[in-house]
């Protein structure tokens, strides 16, 4: 199989990178750099993409770039495009899309595993709201793209996909006992999870993120009432630990989690493994959840 990763070279792309090979498919790194890609693309202009599709069975995009027309050129090549990304906005952007290849979408921890996490608990207890947990190491050092997108929902609003109440990111504290933690107190954010569930699973849905240092996570709900604070992402690096964890939770308490270390090694084993049964799908648009059990994972 022959898969291109575009920012294959970055925290989480390296690692899909590895995973993939490790998988024994042929990957090519692409980007920007050339001292780092094994193939020079610049995924913010798709239609430069034509050269090198030939032959390729799958894209898989960590460079951050969201733009769906990028998917839509990868497509009409006849390779399925796989993409890690959060943001509601552009994921609602490729699901409009009538691909002529796959599409695959939610690939990471979240969106991703907690697609797979409620999507259990809902088979545990039909008809009951859901609530998502993500908690993510205050001392991993993440990519650019990552803490970008992080940051750049500071301030910003979205739509509660259940009741279209405007919410603010990082606001709306809810009390969670996470395994390993106790109980910690978590904040909205707009992860495109909760907007794709609430359809699919056709109950209300709700995402609530963290960072494993307490400080850190007040620190955004503080932040996010600061209109400048979006713009001045922090270059240092703070204080704690490397672990993760993703729950979901029924209204009725009923759970699933899962748990690890180094949140870019997960998200990059997930998009291989999506990334490579993104390869024998059907055209259409589909997340993960459609096409993988948590058990399977």
């Amino acid at each position: 199989m022959n898969v291109i990763v575009l920012g294959g070279y970055g925290a989480i792309g390296s690692q899909a990178v590895a995973y993939l090979r490790e998988m024994a498919a042929h990957v090519l790194a692409a980007g920007r750099d050339p001292k780092r890609a094994d193939l020079l693309i610049d995924a913010g202009h798709p239609h430069g993409l034509d050269r090198v599709l030939k032959d390729v069975d799958v894209v898989l995009n960590c460079a951050g770039t969201e733009d769906a027309a990028l998917a839509d050129q990868v497509t009409r090549h006849g390779a399925a495009f796989v993409d890690i990304t959060a943001s509601t906005d552009y994921t609602t952007a490729v699901e409009r899309l009538k691909p002529s290849a796959p599409i695959l979408l939610s690939v990471g921890l979240g969106p991703g595993l907690t697609n797979l996490l409620a999507a259990a608990v809902q088979r545990d207890a039909p008809a009951q709201p859901i609530d998502i947990a993500l908690l993510l190491g205050a001392g991993e050092r993440y990519g650019k793209a990552s803490t970008a997108w992080a940051y750049q929902l500071l301030g910003q609003d979205f739509a509660d996909p259940a009741t279209g109440e405007r919410i603010r990111n990082y606001s709306r504290p809810r009390l969670f006992h996470l395994p390993g933690y106790g109980v910690r107190r978590l904040l909205r954010a707009d992860y495109s999870d909760q907007h794709v569930l609430h359809l699919d699973l056709s109950v209300p849905v709700r995402t609530y993120f963290g960072l494993t240092s307490r400080l850190a996570t007040a620190a955004l709900a503080t932040l996010t009432r600061l209109p400048a604070a979006a713009h001045a992402a922090p270059s240092w690096h703070l204080p704690g630990d490397q672990r993760w964890l993703a729950l979901a939770r029924s209204a009725d308490g009923r759970t699933h989690t899962l748990g690890g270390r180094i949140q870019a090694h997960a998200t990059a084993a997930i998009a291989a493994i999506a990334a490579l049964k993104a390869a024998h799908l059907p055209r259409g648009v589909r997340h993960l959840h459609h096409v993988l059990d948590l058990s399977e994972l």
